[in-house]
């Protein structure tokens, strides 16, 4: 069997509050595979963040270690830790953050452009990924002339343009109707089952966790399977 898109071993992270450590993890065992979907359900500050940031080589572990698909990164250096989450690791979060100047197609094409392909290289692959999220029609528009469900799904393409292993979403139909986040979703399933992505989305709605292949939450610093 391959090696896991995602695996923490006994992870810690705690941050200094008011001169005494706030521990958030205290040993977090977990691991997701390629073509999974795992939702990440928990109050807020429980520390769904932490984990995702972590999770995402944002943050480094005060102990414990991470690996994406097989790689020890804890002991990586800053420039090989930001080269493999260029590579490996697609971020959504809850607000968009797509580049107000730019072009739906053009949000999708810069983190391509950016890893070394050519612009026509880019632009074939960020048509393809917005005509598959339903997007085609509004490649052209800039992200304010799209609706909150359309930004999400140009976010979406932007965070896989670069064929990931790994998805990380935190709460990405936050800011959305329930309709909406229902299309955001639906979208955001087919490209998983379509990629072999291996998916990790905190999220606070229950209907969506219900239809993932795993739930997990945290519990005192560990996360614990659900169901």
């Amino acid at each position: 069997m391959s090696a896991p898109a995602l695996c923490l071993e006994k992870v810690e992270r705690r941050y200094d509050q008011a001169g005494s450590p706030l521990e958030i993890l205290r040993g977090a065992d977990f691991c997701v595979w390629a073509g999974q979907s795992v939702a990440l359900v928990a109050p807020s500050g429980a520390g769904k963040s932490t984990l995702l940031h972590v999770a995402g080589l944002l943050e480094k572990p005060d102990a414990g270690e991470v690996f994406i698909a097989g790689a020890a990164t804890v002991g990586m250096d800053d420039t090989a830790r930001t080269a493999l989450r260029r590579g490996e690791i697609g971020f959504v979060y809850q607000f968009h953050h797509l580049l107000p100047e730019f072009s739906a197609l053009e949000n999708v094409m810069l983190p391509q452009m950016i890893a070394g392909l050519s612009r026509r290289e880019a632009r074939e692959r960020a048509s393809q990924l917005l005509h598959y999220l339903g997007l085609s029609g509004r490649a052209k528009h800039r992200p304010s002339e799209l609706s909150g469900g359309e930004q999400q799904r140009v976010a979406i393409a932007r965070a896989v343009a670069n064929r990931p292993r790994l998805l990380l979403a935190d709460e990405p139909t936050g800011n959305l109707d329930p309709k909406t986040a229902e299309h955001v979703f639906e979208a955001l399933e087919a490209l998983v089952r379509a990629t072999g992505l291996a998916t990790l989305i905190a999220t606070h709605n229950m209907e969506l966790a219900s239809r993932m292949n795993r739930r997990v939450t945290l519990h005192e610093g560990f996360v614990v399977e659900l169901d």
